[in-house]
């Protein structure tokens, strides 16, 4: 059986739009797989992927930047991931950026954030390797929220312990609550507390006033702050100093003079022992006096005779003249 002319251009209508979707369905695939276009390869090593698969997205702040080319377990706690994004924004990419794995959404699929560093670098070259931030797991929060509550639990188990024996009298704590008596004598010696409290402020009030008159110069201990009172004081010292070792020196003598005289010594000895000396110095002391009386009996002689009466008058008028002047 033929088939019609309408046939024909139908069939060839559907290879068309056949062919062309499929073309545009590669493009835009190859498009999102950053493969038509200029990309650059990076890489970044993590310890957990958290379920990255190849193909999916790659941001740079937000922005998509390319995709997840390959996956490679190195070792038992690190994964390559290596990454191709688009030279536009890879120039924006600077060494010190830190790539993390998120999920697009609260349930969407995961992705790499790349986030900028804090300070300046050169840009990404191909085949570098970025650093990586692991964030926590939703394994982790349920681990350390299952932990948690186990302790939460046993928490509340000795709490409700405490709190039984507490309301049974048992323990101080208990004691305190349930004995009214206890209680009395515990409030009466914050009482006193805060009597003996009061007075110690008052105490330590007036000790505050008594150190700060001190330095009062109408005080002694202020006087004594004074330089110049403190050099005299010194000078007075010294003074002192040098008396003492004069009298030291006197009486070192004075003690050196007895020793003498008990020993015999000195002519203060010679003069109290020896008898007949002291009668000779009394009678030569005695013919002193009479030999003094004879001359001024003489003296007074010569004043009288004619020859020497004027040399006595003029002394005498010499005499006169001094003492009006």
């Amino acid at each position: 059986m033929e088939k019609t002319t309408n046939q024909k251009i139908q069939l060839g209508l559907f290879v068309i739009v056949g062919l062309a979707l499929f073309i545009t369905a590669i493009y835009f695939i190859g498009n999102k797989q950053s493969m038509f276009g200029k990309t650059t390869q990076i890489n970044a090593v993590f310890n957990n992927v958290n379920g990255l698969q190849i193909g999916n997205n790659v941001r740079y702040s937000g922005i998509n930047a390319g995709t997840v080319r390959e996956i490679q377990m190195i070792n038992d706690t690190m994964i390559r991931v290596t990454m191709v994004i688009e030279d536009k924004i890879v120039s924006h990419i600077k060494k010190n950026a830190i790539a993390t794995i998120t999920s697009d959404g609260l349930v969407g699929n995961m992705i790499i954030n790349i986030i900028p560093g804090k300070e300046e670098a050169l840009p990404v070259q191909f085949n570098d390797e970025i650093s990586t931030y692991s964030r926590i797991r939703t394994d982790d929060i349920l681990e350390t929220l299952n932990v948690t509550n186990e302790n939460a639990a046993l928490l509340t188990a000795d709490l409700l312990k405490i709190t039984k024996e507490i309301t049974q009298g048992k323990g101080t704590v208990g004691l305190l609550i349930n004995d009214t008596v206890m209680g009395n004598e515990l409030r009466q010696t914050m009482h006193y507390l805060k009597i003996t409290t009061k007075g110690t402020s008052e105490s330590v009030k007036n000790l505050n006033k008594m150190i700060v008159s001190l330095d009062d110069r109408n005080n002694v201990i202020g006087v004594l702050k004074d330089t110049a009172v403190a050099g005299n004081i010194k000078r007075i010292v010294h003074r002192l100093d040098q008396s003492g070792q004069e009298m030291e020196k006197v009486i070192t003598n004075l003690n050196s003079t007895i020793t003498n005289l008990k020993e015999g010594k000195g002519a203060i000895n010679y003069l109290s022992n020896d008898p007949k000396l002291v009668q000779q110095i009394d009678s030569t002391m005695t013919n002193l006096n009479k030999a003094s009386i004879k001359l001024n009996e003489d003296l007074e002689a010569l004043k009288h005779n004619f020859l020497l009466r004027g040399y006595f008058k003029k002394l005498e008028k010499e005499k006169e003249k001094a003492k009006k002047k």
